[in-house]
């Protein structure tokens, strides 16, 4: 590397998104001195020094609903965000998830220069349309994976593949006396508690609450004593209050502002109930027992179904080579199934937990934080 400054050129679209770019940044601080950023990015992506091009929050869009309405909008940012790259020069463009954005970026810079391109967090071809690692090969250099089995399915493209570890094990997690306090504030005392997260998104929460409650209603049937806690995701409160008034159970709602009081009752919930998705991982960190549940509109269920290559959804199942978490997808999502298995994951934690362990050791826990790693390994790849 020449005495100039490294320049790095940033794009994030959402919030997950801005924390990897965030740590990212901070990685190449602290091993390589003296950087300058570009790009696009959120509040802790310009608290790590970046001048966004315009607000991230732009480009935080999902569905088709949100998107059709904004598409020449976004259209002319994906054009801009790669003239301003291609302007600059820098000696690498990375691009954070948010890959219908950033590989429609990453797409134009290729064509029109030779500079290196990193993609961070591998798209998922591991579960369904595979074909995206070798389009991958075509637009990017390098990515960077959150996941360990998931370098191979790109280097068989001739991809550099980093395995970076999951941010998930940098996040705090309460203590046992923030648990104590969460459990004495509710009067909840030594009795169990159940996680309950119906999903963020307003569909979600509408077609899971119903089958929701109705298993926790089940679920306290064997257990009275049971108490309910509920962390509430950002603009959903109204709705949710709504869903689960129609509950025989009467959990405690957390709001997302209340980020401590979250954090104790993942710390302190004895067994969760949860849709799927990366929360898994989160209820991994915090060594809760987890049921995992979802349901999707037919038509979404049965193109997913058809695509699907893996016989669990459930990343605690499919990073620690175990089938340990249950799954009810589908039809399979009822009550009257659910509610049994809370009851026996309760009263027999101890081969999920091994499993919880597992998960944590292989995404990086106890080791170098993943922000430092991704660091490491695009400094490395500038000098292949």
């Amino acid at each position: 590397m020449s005495n100039q400054p490294l320049k790095v050129f940033v794009i994030a679209g959402e919030a997950s998104g801005d924390r990897l770019g965030a740590a990212a940044m901070a990685g190449l601080k602290s091993l390589a001195g003296d950087v300058e950023f570009r790009g696009v990015g959120g509040p802790m992506m310009k608290a790590e020094g970046l001048d966004s091009q315009f607000p991230m929050h732009e480009l935080s869009l999902m569905g088709l609903m949100e998107i059709l309405p904004k598409y020449f909008h976004l259209k002319r940012r994906i054009h801009e965000v790669a003239e301003a790259a291609i302007a600059w020069k820098p000696d690498v463009v990375l691009t954070v998830d948010s890959p219908d954005f950033c590989l429609r970026v990453a797409d134009i810079i290729k064509a029109r220069s030779n500079i290196r391109v990193c993609h961070y967090v591998a798209p998922s071809v591991w579960a369904w349309r595979p074909e995206r690692a070798e389009k991958m090969a075509a637009r990017v250099d390098q990515v960077l994976a959150l996941l360990p089995f998931e370098p191979p399915y790109f280097e068989a493209h001739g991809l550099r593949c980093d395995f970076v570890g999951h941010p998930v094990v940098s996040e705090e997690t309460a203590t046992a006396n923030d648990v104590r306090e969460f459990r004495d504030d509710h009067g909840i005392g030594e009795a169990p508690v159940v996680l309950v997260l119906p999903g963020s998104r307003e569909g979600e929460i509408a077609r899971l609450s119903p089958v929701f409650g109705a298993a926790l209603d089940l679920f306290s049937a064997s257990h009275p004593d049971a108490r309910f806690a509920l962390p509430v995701a950002h603009g959903r409160m109204e709705s949710v209050r709504a869903q689960v008034a129609q509950w025989e159970v009467d959990p405690i709602l957390i709001p997302a502002e209340n980020a401590r009081e979250k954090r104790a009752a993942f710390k302190a919930a004895d067994v969760a109930l949860a849709a799927s998705g990366t929360v898994s991982l989160e209820l991994a960190a915090n060594d809760t027992p987890m049921v995992i549940a979802y349901r999707m509109n037919l038509l979404t269920q049965y193109i997913v179904s058809r695509k699907l290559m893996i016989d669990t959804v459930t990343l605690v199942n499919l990073v620690s080579e175990t089938r340990e978490v249950p799954e009810f997808l589908g039809a399979r999502c009822t009550a009257e199934k659910i509610a049994p298995a809370l009851v026996r994951l309760l009263e027999t934690p101890a081969a999920q937990a091994r499993a919880l362990d597992l998960t944590m050791e292989r995404l990086g826990r106890g080791g170098e934080a993943p922000g430092l790693r991704a660091a490491r390994a695009i400094l490395d790849g500038l000098r292949e």
